[in-house]
């Protein structure tokens, strides 16, 4: 089981922080660093000082950290346009060496748009269709050739399709809750499929979806890497399990329930509830990006067990 760390910068984080925990990450052993996609804050939370790209972290990332992967759940597919994308992310790749991954979704979060300027088209989901075949055409493109793409929302002639990247494949992340139309873009598209904040039970109901369209696609069931994202809270006892869930707004039960929360053995039992239904990678969100010793813990107690 793969653990990677999994950050929400628009709640409230400087570049330097974001480097921070992502050297922690690399440090103590964790599998990935990776962030979120956003402009704008949710809830209560401030913000301040206000929001970070994500590709542009993952660029300065990339030259500061060694051998951890990098990427985004998810990348708002209404942000930027897919070939200005597809090049944002093969310069990152070689920046790192190849340690980049792709995750991209439809985008979703209406206020943000408003907020800054950003389109907020209606029909999403078919522009990350065509998305999804751009990005992935141009870097399949060969050097030499060029790629060409005609589609309602998106033309393309004669590109070059440069630069490329540093791997022979970027992989890319798929996610959601959608019953028929993610699991068969997944299936054509998609890497590893992600489950974001859900239930072993939905998890396990949403892969086999999965594994049933990329098998009606002509690929194998274990083609695609399965994975969760879950908030995080651990503690060494109920005390600290109870500070951490404060120090981010939430309820240690309700963090039970929903998340991974508690002892580094309780931790280690539901985890091991995902491994059951076919999980092989765990996003942990960290909320509070202040507590290292919270990542100390979760390495040497938790990952540990894991490996």
């Amino acid at each position: 089981m793969d653990l990677r760390i999994f950050t929400e910068p628009q709640q409230g984080a400087t570049y330097d922080t974001l480097l921070t925990v992502a050297k922690a990450t690399e440090d103590l052993g964790f599998d990935a660093f990776f962030r979120s996609d956003h402009y704008l804050s949710m809830g209560s939370a401030d913000g301040l000082p206000g929001p970070t790209d994500a590709w542009i972290t993952l660029a300065g990332l990339a030259r500061e950290t060694k051998r951890i992967r990098l990427g985004t759940l998810m990348t708002a597919g209404t942000f930027r346009l897919p070939g200005v994308l597809a090049i944002q992310v093969a310069q990152v790749d070689q920046m790192s060496g190849g340690r980049v991954e792709l995750g991209l979704g439809a985008g979703w979060f209406e206020e943000e748009h408003k907020a800054y300027g950003i389109p907020f088209p209606k029909e999403k989901f078919a522009r990350l269709e065509e998305q999804l075949a751009i990005v992935t055409g141009l870097w399949a493109t060969e050097v030499g050739k060029t790629f060409d793409f005609h589609g309602a929302h998106y033309d393309l002639t004669e590109s070059p399709a440069l630069p490329k990247p540093a791997q022979a494949k970027i992989p890319v992340l798929i996610g959601g809750h959608g019953p028929t139309r993610t699991p068969r873009l997944a299936a054509q598209y998609a890497d590893e499929f992600n489950m974001p904040f859900a239930s072993v039970e939905d998890s396990e109901r949403q892969f086999g979806r999965v594994r049933a369209a990329a098998e009606a696609a002509g690929r194998t069931a274990d083609d695609i890497t399965l994975s969760n994202a879950l908030v995080v809270c651990v503690g060494k006892n109920d005390q600290e399990v109870a500070r951490r869930a404060a120090a981010i707004g939430r309820e240690v039960d309700e963090l039970k329930a929903n998340g991974l929360a508690g002892s580094p053995a309780e931790v280690v039992d539901k985890i091991g509830r995902y491994a059951a239904i076919g999980a092989r990678r765990i996003y942990l969100q960290l909320l509070d990006l202040s507590d290292l010793d919270h990542l100390e813990l979760i390495s040497s107690q938790v990952q540990s067990q894991l490996s």
